[in-house]
């Protein structure tokens, strides 16, 4: 069987070619009968337009690479999934790249997007990206916009006013009694991991004589069920954790359910993201939310302003998080 193309589908609509690739692209003054005759014929002939040889044709690619540090988090699928809606919207494809914060594997992405030109590109840079692949975005003038962690003031950027919010938890724990509380998650010393153990050591400077713990554990809920059951052992004195991520988190609750433990009655815990899991969790997670939708959508919206008119300034966006009350969070059991 032949692979169907704009010649065969212009002979079965009974068209010239320039009408099929008019229809197809949507340009020209085309009827709304010639239209439609293209449409059904390349229906029938099941025709799927060739966008690489289009993109040769008109010099425009509407392939977007959207480069994530771990595609394993909730929170990123909630994100991907939000940006991806609107850029399809537009027109655009969109390439889902896991770089798994190796800047090795993220150098080989990076020049895949370049080699294969890539109309924009959305970026949670790696741990540690260093000037060369700045300097390798720039120079090949591709429209980018940084997500989460900030790598240069020429670029655009959407992220999260990190140490305000952990600050927030942070006092929302010592509002409720609690003296010692641990910082729980992460391993990595990423910018925002960072920021966020700031805002808690700020929170914690009113707490005369309590010494901060910051226990570190993968992002993932095994990772979480193992840590805190770890974490209470050493430190028996603990009684609520402000979290890096909610999948940590959530680990967490699960462990302190499979000691004999309730979280928000004899134990506190507060996550940060709020993705879908933490409200739907039980008990609900207690959590700073950051509307990882939101996030996704803007990420798309500034793409998209930035392709379309590359000398607009850059931008440099940060929100902030809203304390999200759920049963997880509780007023101590014993002070």
């Amino acid at each position: 069987m032949k692979k169907p193309t704009l010649s065969s589908v212009a002979k079965e609509a009974g068209v010239s070619v320039p009408t099929v690739s008019q229809v197809m692209r949507d340009t020209g003054r085309i009827s709304e009968q010639t239209r439609q005759k293209v449409l059904s014929a390349a229906k029938r002939l099941r025709y799927v337009p060739n966008h690489a040889a289009a993109t040769m044709r008109s010099g425009e690619n509407r392939e977007i690479g959207f480069m994530l540090n771990t595609l394993a988090n909730p929170f990123n699928s909630e994100v991907v999934s939000s940006a991806v809606d609107l850029l399809e919207t537009e027109g655009f494809m969109v390439s889902i790249l896991d770089a798994q914060d190796e800047l090795q594997r993220q150098a080989r992405l990076m020049e895949a997007c370049i080699r294969f030109g890539r109309g924009g590109l959305i970026w949670v840079p790696a741990i540690e990206t260093n000037e060369e692949s700045l300097e390798l975005i720039k120079a090949h003038s591709v429209p980018t916009v940084t997500f989460m962690r900030k790598v240069s003031k020429s670029l655009d950027y959407v992220g999260v006013l990190n140490t305000e919010a952990l600050s927030q938890a942070t006092q929302h724990l010592i509002d409720l009694g609690h003296r010692h509380i641990a910082y729980f998650g992460g391993t990595e010393q990423t910018s925002v991991r960072e920021e966020r153990i700031s805002g808690y050591l700020d929170a914690l400077k009113q707490l005369d004589g309590v010494q901060p713990i910051v226990w570190p554990c993968e992002e993932s809920k095994r990772a979480g069920f193992d840590a805190i059951a770890a974490l209470r052992k050493q430190h028996p004195e603990v009684t609520s954790i402000v979290c890096n991520g909610d999948v940590a988190a959530l680990g967490a609750c699960l462990g302190l359910i499979r000691s004999g433990l309730k979280p928000g009655r004899d134990f506190s815990v507060v996550g940060f993201d709020d993705i879908e899991d933490a409200s739907i969790s039980t008990p609900g997670l207690t959590t700073m939310a950051i509307n990882p939708k939101m996030l996704g959508t803007r990420l798309a919206e500034i793409l998209l302003d930035r392709m379309r008119s590359p000398n607009l300034p850059v931008r440099h966006l940060e929100y902030s998080a809203t304390l999200k009350v759920r049963e997880t969070s509780g007023v101590v059991s014993n002070p």
